[in-house]
C-alpha cells in the first residue's frame, strides 16, 4: 500500500523560503513520476512540479525560477524547496506519484496522470 505524508508547510512571510518534503511508504516502481500539486480555496488543484525516477524535472510557469523539487531515492523522499514566497503561493500543498511509467514518456502536469496523494501540508505566506 503506497503512503505519501508530507511535511514542513507553516507561515512564512513575503519574500521568504521554506522546504516541504513527502515521504514515501510502499512505492516499489523503479521508473516513476512524483509531483508537487497546490490547491488555493476556491481554486482548481494547480500542478507546480514533476520529477521522474531519472531526476529529470518540469515546473509550471507560476513557479519557475522561483522553486527546486528534488528528491532522495535513499530516504523515499520527495522535497519542494521554495523561495521568494508571495502571498498567492499560499495554498494546501500536495505530493503525489504517478503508477509506473506513464505511456506519454514524460511526468504529467496534470492531477488525472498521478495515482497516490498524500493529505496535504498547508502554507501561509503574509505580505
Amino acid at each position: 500500500q503506497v503512503q505519501l505524508v508530507e511535511s514542513g508547510g507553516g507561515s512564512v512571510q513575503s519574500g521568504g523560503s521554506l522546504r516541504l518534503s513527502c515521504e514515501a511508504s510502499g512505492y516499489t516502481d523503479s521508473r516513476y513520476c512524483m509531483g508537487w500539486f497546490r490547491q488555493a480555496p476556491g481554486e482548481e488543484r494547480e500542478w507546480i512540479a514533476s520529477i521522474d525516477s531519472d531526476g529529470n524535472t518540469r515546473y509550471g510557469d507560476s513557479v519557475k525560477g522561483r522553486f527546486t523539487i528534488s528528491q532522495d531515492p535513499a530516504k523515499n523522499t520527495l522535497y519542494l524547496q521554495m523561495s521568494s514566497l508571495k502571498p498567492e503561493d499560499a495554498a494546501m500543498y500536495y505530493c503525489a506519484a504517478g503508477d509506473g511509467w506513464p505511456e506519454i514518456g514524460w511526468c504529467p502536469s496534470t492531477e488525472y496522470g498521478y495515482k497516490y496523494w498524500g493529505p496535504g501540508t498547508q502554507l501561509t505566506v503574509s505580505s
